[in-house]
């Protein structure tokens, strides 16, 4: 009996600990119930401010066509607009122009949008385009000024239509359309380069400048903006801070009175700190390359372009000598460009080199590859020639060799001066030579696979699809070219890819929204921008 009831107590005190448990267990899922609850109320609640702060260092002009101010330029997107912009992807979309038909390889029709006012209540017809073309192909230092380099004639067919006649055939010529239009009347009877008037033009973008002091501009929402329907921003006020210098921008940055800045300077965090902000890396448009020529007599063998290929180690490179400003980078297209899928690229592989060099008959002897050709012994080996004045090129080449040399391959190097540089482009007489390309707004790589080109690159089916590939509508067969394209360049090796610059945006933490940039523009999806 006594057992039974000890055992009676032992169930009793059991169920009354696990009923403990599931109190407790039920009073903790309570509370984190109303934890949750109020911190969405709380999130809910986060005070959204339709304001932010930019700031521009060694300002000149708020002109978009006559500044040559990198922090104007991008500032100018959200101000005024192109006939065509240009994508994240780097595709090209409508703006002002609803159209640009190619009717031959010289002429281009466009139509223009109707309907859309300029911010003083003007119409935005065909004359400002005219204008604005114009003033560009006059003696001017503008950034925009190769965009029109080759226009020859523009005639108004009516208000909304534009023919442009070039001098000759400018491949991906819509691309070049992206600079900011300005208004005929507003400037009409003013010296365009020296008004006054350029302290405040008049747009037909996303903002309109609305007061301008000696160390502010203030930008308000333009109530006349064609697209507000569509992308109204919910920032009503931008204040453009201005500085004398560009340490001031950084300090004012990290001192949070500016909400976005971008940066190519290495030591950047120096200046701005670690702290309080974020970054997106965007890559640059700076391409730097080796080009081998196909006609040298040891490279005409694909065998040796892929040993040196394979020899090389980039990633060591840009770490020694770019730091953390440029990035690894083997194509001329980035692959944030919608032609070109995202792939892996390391091309560098000591254990491969064996293999390849013996199949075309070379010998690793005393550490260093030879070969007996017309009965003599003959070592592997090839000149580089890199531009004296270019101190990184000169490094990059040293590391060159030293990387090449410890696969048993001789490199020499052959530091010219910058006339003579451009004499071995010109003649093309060099086994490699060390380059750099700033790349063009558009997908043209007719300098490195057409006519002329730096590698002496002779391929049929890569020719034509650089001399065609402007012809072809549809993306996705032009994607698929490129993808053709980017397998040649990597079966044939005319070219080694070392690296591409880059860029830093660095944006306050307070800033919310979606800040996804490339090169071209740092304020897509901008309308969902603001600050908490």
């Amino acid at each position: 009996m006594r057992n039974n009831i000890f055992g009676y107590l032992f169930i009793i005190f059991i169920i009354g600990i696990m009923g403990f448990a599931i109190y407790k267990v039920n009073i903790k899922e309570e509370n984190k119930e109303e934890r949750n609850k109020a911190a969405s109320q709380s999130s809910q609640n986060v005070e959204k401010i339709a304001e932010i702060t930019l700031g521009i260092a060694e300002f000149d002009t708020i002109n978009p066509i006559i500044t040559n101010n990198r922090d104007v330029q991008d500032i100018s997107k959200i101000i005024y607009e192109p006939l065509v912009n240009i994508t994240q992807d780097y595709k090209i979309e409508e703006c002002l122009a609803t159209e640009v038909a190619k009717t031959n390889d010289t002429t281009y029709i466009i139509k223009l949008r109707q309907k859309v006012k300029w911010s003083d209540g003007s119409k935005f017809t065909s004359n400002d385009v005219k204008f604005t073309i114009d003033r560009l192909k006059e003696d001017s230092n503008s950034v925009y000024k190769a965009n029109v380099e080759h226009v020859k004639e523009v005639d108004i067919v009516d208000d909304y239509t534009v023919r442009i006649i070039l001098s000759k055939k400018v491949p991906f010529f819509e691309y070049y359309l992206n600079f900011p239009i300005l208004s005929s009347n507003y400037y009409a009877n003013e010296d365009f380069w020296n008004t006054s008037k350029n302290e405040a033009p008049v747009t037909t973008g996303s903002y309109k400048i609305s007061e301008v002091t000696s160390n502010t501009i203030t930008l308000e929402k333009n109530e006349t903006w064609w697209n507000k329907n569509e992308k109204e921003p919910f920032l009503e006020k931008i204040t453009i801070n201005l500085y004398s210098t560009i340490a001031e921008l950084y300090n004012a940055f990290k001192l949070g009175s500016i909400d976005l800045i971008t940066t190519e300077n290495s030591s950047y965090q120096d200046y701005v700190g670690t702290i309080g902000y974020n970054t997106v890396e965007v890559e640059g448009r700076e391409f730097i390359f080796l080009a081998l020529n196909m006609k040298s007599s040891r490279l005409q063998d694909k065998n040796i372009r892929k040993a040196v290929r394979n020899a090389i180690n980039a990633e060591e490179i840009v770490n020694n000598v770019y730091g953390n400003m440029y990035k690894q980078a083997n194509f001329p297209i980035s692959f944030s460009n919608y032609l070109i899928d995202e792939k892996e690229e390391n091309f560098f592989n000591s254990d491969e080199i064996t293999n390849t060099l013996t199949t075309s008959g070379w010998t690793l002897k005393n550490g260093l590859w030879q070969k007996i050709i017309e009965y003599k012994t003959t070592r592997l080996e090839l000149d580089l020639v890199v531009k004296q004045s270019d101190g990184y090129r000169v490094e990059v080449a040293k590391i060159l060799q030293i990387q090449l040399a410890e696969q048993g391959i001789l490199l020499n190097i052959l530091e010219v001066s910058d006339e003579e540089y451009y004499r071995y482009l010109e003649n093309k007489n060099y086994d490699m030579i060390l380059g750099s390309i700033t790349s063009s707004i558009t997908s043209d790589l007719s300098i490195y696979f057409g006519n002329g080109n730096l590698a002496n690159f002779e391929n049929d089916e890569a020719k034509e699809i650089v001399n065609y590939a402007d012809n072809i509508n549809d993306a996705n067969e032009l994607k698929s070219k490129y993808e053709r394209l980017y397998e040649i360049y990597n079966e044939e090796i005319p070219y080694i890819g070392i690296a591409r610059k880059k860029v830093m945006v660095l944006y306050n933490n307070d800033l919310v929204g979606e800040i996804n940039p490339n090169w071209y523009n740092l304020f897509y999806n901008m309308e969902n921008w603001y600050k908490q």
